[in-house]
């Protein structure tokens, strides 16, 4: 009542541990003496089908294999979201069901260890055997297994507190020291960190002997005695599964499953990057990202690291912090995907968080408009994306500076256009030409001399990524 929510738009679910527990009727029942609301109980197969689709809110798109990871039971199932259609695509029969959840494991392995070493093998087979089975079931579409040809294996999607659980001790883990993204969704580690049970159960062991309880971050005490479970069935799918190239954790579950399947396929299609910046957007951010776009020689998006939707986003955000204090205009625009204007948006992955802080950081002044304090993240957010999108985000947020010194306001879009393309230096060096022009198809240099200067700056080989030998390209504006 507090919050206004229509009747009608209140549905209360019920999954596996309501479903089978001893009091579940008499639960149930409760529920609707005090609140007048039917609890609806999800079986089996729709509760694997709606976890599927929470998962499918979690990232702009996902294509692979989906595990979630509850108390009591594990869903396995496949899933292929197109990004452009809406259209979502799984099993019929929506996912397996195993009754290996982190707390069900741990009280199997207790009871197996007690029986000495070979009970605890024969449980590993066990589930072993139960992973290929549900597997081999599921009768996964020949374009993902094309796919997976293509790329060197599957993606391997993950929610559930369990798995989430293991996502953060990764984190605290990673060669990004200290990791500078706090949300689990949308974190992607490679499959050989993944594998690695012998550091997690390590990091987690440690976790549990320190007194400090935020020794890793957002790992409780229960959560970290249920990881030497997770490591076990993490052992059985390294086994069980076929090749695993990465895998991509999620926070997106049944609630945000049940919700996304009442949407209609054009909502659904909509990027969630693009969507989550709209509200800031301006009369002038369609024309803006075109120009962007243009500034990026043809055919070379893909090389690039970005996409498009992310140079839309870029060109919705771009005149929001110009009402900001100078001084903070950089740090304010690095930090608003994580712990700012953006933090709270949904289906974003570290990658794009990332890449979208870096180019608003680089609109608003780059590096030398940081304060020391946001150097470090500024430099862990590029490690977190690599040299090349470093290099590209630093480009675009210069060009993103001189699109707003034309368009001040953030409104209009007849005056400048860009284009441009490749060619080669005197030196013989692979060199980027931006050539801008009014609508009278002069040139622009009088006007924003300075705006121009800086892009060419980015092309110096001192201001590429890692130095005279790092990442970038020589660049000229005409």
């Amino acid at each position: 009542a507090d919050f206004c929510v229509p009747e009608q738009n209140i549905t209360v679910l019920a999954t596996e541990a309501t479903r089978t527990a001893v009091n579940s009727q008499e639960f149930r029942d409760s529920i609707k003496k005090a609140t007048g609301w039917e609890v609806k109980m999800l079986a089996k197969e729709d509760e694997g089908r709606v976890g599927a689709l929470g998962v499918a809110t979690s990232l702009g798109e996902v294509k692979g294999l989906v595990m979630d990871l509850g108390g009591g039971s594990t869903q396995l199932t496949w899933l292929v979201s197109d990004a452009e259609t809406g259209e979502i695509k799984m099993p019929e029969r929506g996912a397996v069901s195993m009754p290996f959840g982190a707390a069900a494991l741990s009280r199997r392995i207790a009871e197996a260890e007690k029986q000495g070493e070979k009970a605890r093998k024969r449980f590993a087979e066990e589930v072993k055997q139960t992973i290929t089975d549900a597997y081999n079931s599921l009768d996964i579409p020949t374009e993902l297994q094309e796919l997976a040809k293509r790329q060197g294996g599957f993606a391997l999607y993950l929610s559930g507190g369990g798995f989430r659980g293991w996502g953060f001790v990764l984190m605290s883990e990673h060669t990004v020291s200290p990791y500078p993204i706090s949300l689990i969704n949308g974190f992607c580690a490679d499959r050989s960190s993944f594998l690695d049970t012998a550091s997690v159960q390590q990091a987690a062991t440690s976790h549990l002997d320190s007194e400090d309880d935020s020794a890793i971050f957002r790992i409780s005490q229960r959560r970290a005695t249920q990881v030497p479970a997770v490591a076990f069935l993490v052992t059985a799918l390294s086994e069980a599964l076929p090749h695993i190239k990465e895998v991509r954790f999620c926070q997106g579950g049944v609630r945000e499953g049940y919700l996304f399947s009442t949407l209609p396929q054009e909502i659904r299609k909509q990027s969630p990057v693009v969507v989550a910046t709209s509200a800031a957007a301006t009369p002038g951010s369609a024309h803006h990202a075109e120009l962007l776009l243009h500034s990026i020689p043809s055919g070379s998006i893909a090389n690039t690291g970005l996409s498009i939707p992310l140079i839309q986003a870029f060109a919705n955000l771009s005149p929001h912090f110009s009402s900001h204090p100078k001084d903070i205009r950089a740090a304010a625009a690095l930090r608003c995907t994580t712990t700012g204007l953006l933090a709270h948006a949904h289906g974003l992955s570290h990658a794009e968080r990332a890449c979208l802080a870096l180019l608003l950081c680089n609109r608003w002044g780059g590096k030398k408009d940081l304060p020391p304090t946001d150097v470090p993240f500024l430099h862990s957010m590029q490690a977190l994306v690599g040299p090349k999108a470093s290099w590209w985000c630093a480009y675009l947020g210069a060009v993103g500076t001189l699109i707003g010194a034309i368009y001040p306001s953030g409104r209009g879009n007849e005056y400048m256009s860009l284009s441009s393309q490749w060619s080669v230096s005197h030196k013989g060096d692979k060199m980027l030409v931006l050539q801008t022009r009014d609508k009278q198809a002069s040139s622009l240099r009088s006007i924003v001399h300075e705006e121009m200067e800086k892009i060419e700056k980015i092309g110096k080989k001192k201001n590429w990524i890692g130095g005279k030998e790092g990442y970038g390209y020589k660049v000229q504006v005409q």
